[in-house]
């Protein structure tokens, strides 16, 4: 049995027709303990979260590996691992990625500001967003010739390196080469704009941690990728006013 390290792009099973809202009573000790039980067992080198109530009577709830959801039985024996959505009056709700959207935020929150290649406003930012980059992506060129528009509707820009090609890359050289100069800020615009900036991999640069962080934290797939204040993550460019927009600005 093999749990997914990444959230599933498509349903292993479908859950729908769901009524009313997550269940908030807590689980049963020893209904919790047979659960946890039964995936270990199954998978001992997967890393499974507290038990709780799904939305739907007679699931529960268990987090594997930071990120995913299982759906699981009773008795520990059976899962779903799938996406859980709850039909309402007038629109279908993804109850799943919610929850992983709030997961992205938290872990958003918790990195360091002085890890990241900050672009910032004057005055005070009206919004913020992080964005996983490469230098040689050419949506990541455009995203980034929008800074200025970005700063001007009071949107802070917060790069996270995310070389595509890889740690062992000429990608992440460059891409090291900002986060390790005297100005990241030049140095990474220089590097996006194609001029000839000598390499230089300075050590105990975050690039690594931040390239691990996209893979297994927040499911990037390419670059750009941007994660907004309420963990949404919009995989690729998205045009300056729309992206104020999104973000109630």
């Amino acid at each position: 049995m093999t749990f997914l390290a990444k959230p599933l792009s498509a349903l292993v099973a479908v859950v729908s027709l769901l009524v009313g809202q997550a269940a908030v009573a807590d689980v049963d000790e020893a209904v919790a303990k047979q659960i946890k039980a039964k995936l270990i067992a199954g998978n001992p080198q997967a890393t499974f979260g507290d038990v709780r109530e799904s939305p739907m009577p007679g699931l529960y709830e268990v987090d594997v590996n930071g990120g995913n959801v299982l759906f699981v039985s009773r008795d520990g024996g059976h899962f779903i691992a799938g996406d859980m959505f709850e039909v309402g009056a007038q629109k279908v709700v993804n109850l799943s990625e919610k929850r992983r959207g709030l997961h992205r935020a938290e872990v958003m929150g918790q990195q360091d500001l002085k890890d990241m290649i900050v672009f910032s406003p004057k005055g005070k930012p009206k919004a913020h967003i992080y964005v996983f980059t490469d230098v040689d992506c050419g949506y990541c060129r455009k995203l980034h010739d929008d800074v200025p528009k970005l700063n001007s509707l009071g949107i802070e820009v917060r790069y996270l390196a995310f070389p595509r090609a890889g740690l062992n890359s000429v990608g992440y050289r460059k891409i090291a080469t900002a986060w390790c100069a005297d100005d990241p800020n030049k140095t990474l615009t220089d590097l996006k704009n194609r001029k000839n900036v000598p390499l230089k991999v300075c050590k105990n640069n975050p690039v690594a941690a931040q390239y691990k962080l996209g893979n297994e934290a927040i499911d990037v797939r390419g670059t750009p990728t941007i994660v907004m204040e309420d963990g949404t993550v919009v995989p690729g460019y998205l045009p300056p006013d729309t992206l104020a927009k999104a973000l109630g600005i």
